[in-house]
């Protein structure tokens, strides 16, 4: 086998656990793209040298301080994370981080070819959340997706709402796991029924998902996180899919 991965399985995962260490080093195997951090561990980060995926925890509206924060620390923030938390009004919810979004880069402290990733609530995709991934897409911005806890058919339904905008996604740790999420998101890009694509996302025949065609899904799917990065990669090893 190669000594690097096929390039669908490059920087694709993310370290979630755990989500801040002092000292903490750069992502050893080139499967791995970032450590995830919370905005209010920055200071324990000082000094390393880590690409950073960094959870903002204040709301829409503080971005430009905690990246301004992580910039003054000398760290390398490869991602921004905000969560939406009005859920009476999550289009105007998105419009308020994409304001913040545009402040932060507007200062400096945010560069311009940092992604931005918006999480929408782990529900239905009710009117009120797809007019949510409507302002995200439309700035150009990114979703965050939390398959842990999900059915299959609710994470089908937010797959099919960003392939519907064209709105690139990140998935957290946890739900199926990044072979079958993958796979389903190919399929659902291609056309596959909704059946297909949540009989996928359910699917443990490793061999099988292995064998399916991953080309251009990164384009989709940004990357993945690993609440246990070590097993992740152990199981993919053992599939054949990365060194």
């Amino acid at each position: 086998m190669a000594s690097h991965p096929e390039p669908v399985w490059s920087a694709l995962l993310d370290d979630e656990a755990p989500l801040a260490l002092p000292g903490a080093t750069a992502p050893p195997h080139p499967s791995l793209r970032a450590l995830v951090v919370r905005d209010t561990d920055l200071p324990l980060l000082r000094g390393s040298t880590a690409p950073l995926h960094l959870v903002v925890t204040g709301g829409a509206g503080q971005v430009a301080g905690p990246a301004g924060l992580a910039s003054r620390l000398g760290l390398t923030v490869v991602g921004l994370e905000v969560a939406l938390r009005d859920p009476d009004d999550l289009a105007g919810n998105a419009r308020r981080v994409v304001a913040a979004v545009d402040v932060a880069r507007a200062e400096g402290v945010l560069g311009e070819d940092v992604p931005v990733h918006v999480e929408l609530p782990a529900d239905e995709p009710t009117h009120g959340w797809l007019a949510a991934a409507d302002e995200v897409a439309a700035a150009e911005l990114r979703l965050t997706l939390r398959p842990d806890g999900a059915s299959p058919a609710l994470l089908a339904a937010w797959t099919d709402a960003a392939l519907d905008r064209e709105t690139p996604f990140r998935c957290s740790g946890g739900g199926p796991g990044p072979l079958p999420l993958l796979v389903a998101t190919r399929l659902a890009f291609d056309g596959a029924s909704r059946d297909e694509v949540v009989a996928t996302l359910g699917s443990r025949d490793g061999a099988a998902l292995a064998a399916a065609n991953l080309t251009g899904v990164r384009r989709w799917v940004t990357s993945i996180g690993a609440q246990d990065v070590v097993a992740t990669l152990a199981e993919l090893r053992t599939l054949g899919l990365v060194p």
